[in-house]
């Protein structure tokens, strides 16, 4: 078996066997836009074939950016198309494509790489861990009544600022694009969405020229800092793709004018992070029924102090981790030094405070997962009674990390 690059000329081939891999089959498409792989990054995918030149696996990776606890943007490898087909399974392929795919990116100077696990059990054993969550909130619409309390001070008849502005999907296309990167460099765990996305409509709703209604929150100055994507279907369950908003005042807006549109039997947020305040805000603390808990991004890192040292800190303090990687045959062993939100990580000899595996790392690098809880899980070893709480301290971000998007 090889392992290659492919370029331009491999895309059917590609495209067909990742499809083949998952049961599926390649979209057609006259012009190459509007479908999930239109935004492929030919240079970056890896094809497995046989001795007789069959594929047999593939392995991608898209160019994006991660924004770190501490606001810092920073490169990741965005990994996808990971598939073998069915007859050339529990082979070995897909741990040499994970393992020649991971040198490469090394190669590249990339120090982290992210992906979204199709199977849970999967991408643990090559370094990955979950690092971010999300979870679906379905809000029946007679339970649907809003119950803010008012700020202290505040006059009842307080004016409301901004507007909700209704449009259809193939109106706002630059408006989408321009909320959501703003959102995303100030949210812990967002992936940028680079322009080549929107443009050719790869991914999903509200990427996709799919047809959605968008509703654009503008604030008192007109300037959009808001949207949400939704649609409605002939059980007239309102689905919401996405809500994304700069700041809290804009999503109260946005989900009041998604829980009051009529003719509407319930409201499904799609994709809300674990600690939404939306069940908070609504009269009835029961109305909305959660589901699909879950995992959304992976983390993997690749280069440890490099990793360390790009987020920011909110805490002083030293931590020493022995790091294990045994997909690469790695261990080694670092002193974190967090000084005015700035890491020094180096190289030592000091006892550990934990022993982790770097899929571990991976799982409380964005601040999303405590090392204590993985303390109490049995994945880190703390070496002393302090360690976990430390570990806490250091690794907490003041605003919890979230990924909306899907690739």
């Amino acid at each position: 078996m090889e392992i290659r690059p492919t370029t331009d000329q491999d895309l059917e081939v590609f495209v067909d066997t990742i499809k083949a891999a998952f049961g599926q089959f390649r979209e057609a498409t006259s012009d190459g836009r509007g479908v999930s792989w239109a935004a492929l990054e030919m240079d970056r995918n890896l094809l497995a074939v046989t001795a007789d030149g069959r594929p047999v696996g593939t392995a991608g990776a898209y160019s994006f950016e991660l924004t770190l606890p501490g606001e810092t943007v920073v490169p990741a490898a965005g990994v996808t198309a990971v598939g073998v087909l069915p007859s050339h399974r529990r082979q070995g392929v897909l741990s040499a494509m994970m393992r020649h795919q991971l040198t490469d990116l090394r190669a590249r100077g990339e120090f982290l790489s992210v992906l979204l696990a199709s199977e849970a059990v999967i991408y643990r054993r090559f370094g990955y861990g979950p690092a971010t969550y999300t979870q679906r909130l379905t809000v029946p619409r007679h339970k649907a009544a809003l119950a803010l309390p008012r700020a202290r001070g505040s006059a009842d008849d307080a004016p409301a600022t901004g507007s909700v502005e209704l449009l259809r999907r193939a109106e706002c296309g630059e408006i989408l694009e321009e909320v959501y990167d703003r959102y995303r460099r100030a949210q812990p765990g967002a992936l940028s969405r680079p322009h080549r996305w929107w443009d050719l409509g790869a991914g999903q709703p509200p990427v996709s020229p799919a047809p959605r209604h968008v509703a654009v929150h503008r604030d008192a100055d007109g300037v959009p800092d808001g949207y949400a994507s939704y649609s409605l279907d002939e059980s007239r369950t309102l689905t919401v793709d996405e809500t994304i908003a700069t700041d809290d005042a804009a999503s109260t807006a946005l989900a009041r004018f998604l829980l009051g549109h009529d003719l509407v039997t319930q409201v499904v947020f799609k994709h809300v992070p674990p600690e939404h305040p939306l069940r908070w805000q609504l009269a009835d603390f029961r109305a909305a029924e959660v589901s699909s808990d879950t995992d959304w991004l992976w983390v993997r890192l690749l280069d440890v102090p490099r990793a360390l040292t790009a987020r920011g800190w909110s805490t002083d303090g030293e931590l020493v981790l022995d790091v294990d990687d045994p997909f690469l045959g790695e261990h080694d062993r670092y002193l974190l030094t967090v000084r005015d939100g700035k890491a020094e990580c180096v190289p030592t000899d000091r006892e550990p405070d934990l022993s982790l595996d770097v899929s571990d790392l991976g799982s409380v690098y964005l601040g999303g997962t405590t090392p204590s809880r993985l303390v109490r899980a049995g994945h880190i070893r703390a070496h002393h009674p302090a360690a976990a709480a430390l570990a806490d301290a250091l690794f907490h971000a003041e605003r919890p990390p979230h990924c909306l998007h899907w690739f």
